[in-house]
């Protein structure tokens, strides 16, 4: 479970950066067409991994498979779900239409995905990491 923690605490620093960046750049540019992606990128992205990577360091659960699937769904879904915020909301490269509303609800699904995922580990037999 260590590379599992390892994985979502190294996207969650990414996504802390990004966030971070994002923040700075509104505040400096006194310019807020970003709140919504920043917002996402700094809860799903940044604490959400976060938590989980904290959990799979004081855990391991009894269903490695399905450890597997959250954390990937996980990654995934959160990188889908800020991305496609990105694209529905900012609209850059003149990218407009069917595609930002499809990215945007694929990754969000996905991300939902990682959270049942979640909730059912935690449900399920696990054991203390010692």
């Amino acid at each position: 479970m260590k590379k599992y923690s390892t994985l979502l605490l190294r996207f969650s620093a990414l996504f802390a950066l990004i966030g971070a960046f994002l923040g700075s750049h509104m505040a400096g540019s006194g310019g807020y067409q970003f709140r919504s992606v920043h917002a996402h990128i700094l809860v799903v992205g940044w604490l959400t991994l976060f938590a989980w990577s904290v959990y799979y360091k004081l855990y391991k659960p009894a269903y490695h498979w399905l450890a597997g699937l959250h954390v990937w769904t996980a990654i995934i879904g959160a990188v889908g779900l800020t991305a496609g915020m990105y694209f529905y909301y900012v609209k850059p490269f003149g990218v407009s239409g069917t595609f930002p509303t499809v990215f945007f609800i694929v990754g969000g699904t996905i991300m939902l995905i990682s959270f049942v995922c979640f909730a059912l580990i935690t449900f399920l037999k696990q054991e203390a990491n010692d």
